[in-house]
């Protein structure tokens, strides 16, 4: 899915997958080498990451059901045992520097729409 930051007019992803079963939530981006520019992954329905394992640095979106953003952690550093937002329904994974690149702050609202091929 394509994700957007609609209060700033910016993308945060282009490319975004979704981790949509427990196993998938579970391992996250632990494995890859790293994740590309325009690409994230949205872990649905949790409030908590780990970094454990992890081989690269993330910055992970916090949001709440109606995809405002709760908490924006920038540049988490891999083996980091846990990062996690109050009221987040949700989190959105993303290259480090992508919160910062597009201006992503606590407060935005988020929009999806299916990928553009």
């Amino acid at each position: 899915m394509h994700v957007t930051n609609r209060t700033r007019g910016t993308v945060l992803a282009t490319r975004c997958e979704v981790a949509g079963n427990f196993l998938a939530q579970g391992i996250g981006l632990m494995g890859r080498g790293g994740i590309g520019d325009g690409a994230g992954l949205l872990i649905p329905h949790t409030n908590l990451i780990t970094m454990l394992f992890m081989r690269f640095a993330i910055d992970a979106v916090f949001i709440d059901r109606s995809w405002r953003v709760v908490s924006v952690k920038e540049r988490l550093a891999p083996w980091v045992p846990a990062a996690g937002a109050r009221g987040a329904d949700s989190v959105i994974e993303l290259p480090a520097g992508t919160a910062s690149r597009t201006g992503t702050q606590v407060g935005d609202e988020l929009t999806t729409e299916p990928a553009r091929t």
